[in-house]
């Protein structure tokens, strides 16, 4: 079943597409998308290929690059757009979100597409949050 077919049962009104420096960022920015923009999604967030979120980028902006991306990802949203990009102005993700409604040419091929990308984990590595503990940890003994 694609996306289409779904669209009735979930209501996708547009497309986040997440381009960043790291994987980190895209899974930290995703979350932002939730917890601060109050964004909701209508189905999981997926692993996009790098430069295909360049390519998008380039046919929603109408604008060439000035950095490309190492890690992206895209997650249809069941909110309108418009109300999408004022939530987004709103907050600071780390990394570069943009908007994909149904005005746009690629739309439609990226409902399609979505569906047979992997899903992305969006649990964060506890690396990040164990070291300051341990460094405390240290300066004690």
């Amino acid at each position: 079943m694609n996306l289409l077919e779904k669209q009735g049962e979930t209501n996708i009104n547009c497309l986040a597409v997440v381009r960043a420096d790291d994987i980190s960022k895209v899974k930290t920015a995703l979350c932002d998308l939730v917890r601060y923009a109050r964004l909701t999604f209508a189905d999981n967030a997926r692993r996009l290929e790098p430069a295909f979120a360049d390519n998008i980028l380039i046919h929603v902006m109408k604008s060439p690059l000035r950095t490309c991306c190492e890690a992206a990802s895209i997650v249809p949203l069941a909110d309108e757009p418009s109300a999408a990009i004022g939530r987004l102005r709103k907050i600071h993700p780390p990394a570069h979100v943009i908007i994909v409604s149904p005005r746009h040419e690629i739309y439609h091929e990226l409902v399609n597409y979505v569906d047979i990308l992997p899903e992305i984990d969006l649990t964060l590595e506890p690396k990040a949050y164990s070291e300051p503990v341990q460094q405390a940890e240290e300066a004690e003994i």
